[in-house]
């Protein structure tokens, strides 16, 4: 697994980006209600920025907003997650 995709919050926020695109206010908002609390603006823009600069997601602007979007880099480590984990669960 790459070494971006090591940190959950990432990981999760590629899942939460998994076949759609997202507004950043929506994925930040998406993000705080699966883990029950707020995310500092801060880290939540800074694992964005990685996941990013790692090729795992784009970035546009739409109006005013940022929007969000995984690669197919991003798409594959996903699922290569997903397969991972239900193996472990099995």
């Amino acid at each position: 697994m790459s070494k971006w995709l090591q940190s959950g919050t990432r990981r999760d926020l590629c899942a939460l980006l998994y076949g759609e695109e997202l507004r950043g206010q929506e994925l930040k908002s998406a993000i705080e209600a699966h883990y029950d609390g707020r995310l500092r603006p801060d880290r939540f823009y800074g694992a964005m920025e990685k996941l990013e600069r790692a090729g795992y997601v784009e970035e546009r602007t739409e109006g005013l907003h940022d929007v969000y979007s995984l690669t197919e880099a991003g798409e594959r480590a996903v699922r290569d997650h997903h397969e991972w984990l239900a193996d472990q669960v099995e």
